[in-house]
């Protein structure tokens, strides 16, 4: 039963992923400039943003070190716009596919014990007091987030 449910948020978590790419995919740089609306963030943020923060999830889940720290500073410590651009918008796409790549082919050879360990964000001791804070839930998280980012996207469709 346990198998069955990570199945889903495994299959949850690469449904998300393969919408951002297709819908990335389909923009070249000059199209990642639209704003999601007036004053808010470029769809190029929102790439470099969630690459970032995939990234982070390697560690994480231990299942290496990050790809591409370097996106950090200007993705996630900082507002759009605040930095410029670290990559162009084709390394910044492969820098996408690379992370969600190896994020995949960790999380696919999981067992249900690993699902069910802590992640390395957690010390031993917290994740005695609460066993929720596992890995699993970890995915679930990021998988939302990643769908919230989804939804911002696909508003400039609209425009």
């Amino acid at each position: 039963m346990e198998q069955t449910f990570i199945d889903l948020a495994v299959t949850s978590w690469s449904g998300v992923t393969g919408r951002l790419d297709k819908f990335f995919a389909g923009h070249d740089e000059e199209q990642l400039l639209k704003q999601v609306a007036p004053g808010r963030n470029r769809l190029f943020y929102l790439l470099g943003h969630l690459t970032a923060i995939h990234d982070r999830m390697l560690p994480l889940l231990f299942l290496g070190e990050r790809l591409h720290p370097e996106l950090d500073e200007c993705y996630i410590a900082n507002p759009d716009r605040t930095l410029p651009d670290p990559l162009t918008a084709a390394e910044l796409k492969q820098a996408w596919t690379d992370v969600n790549a190896a994020l995949l082919a960790g999380i696919t050879k999981f067992s249900t014990q690993d699902w069910l360990a802590r992640h390395s964000a957690v010390s031993e001791e917290d994740f005695a007091a609460d066993p929720t804070r596992n890995r699993f839930t970890l995915l679930l998280n990021r998988t939302n987030h990643a769908s919230f980012h989804l939804g911002q996207a696909i508003l400039t469709r609209a425009k």
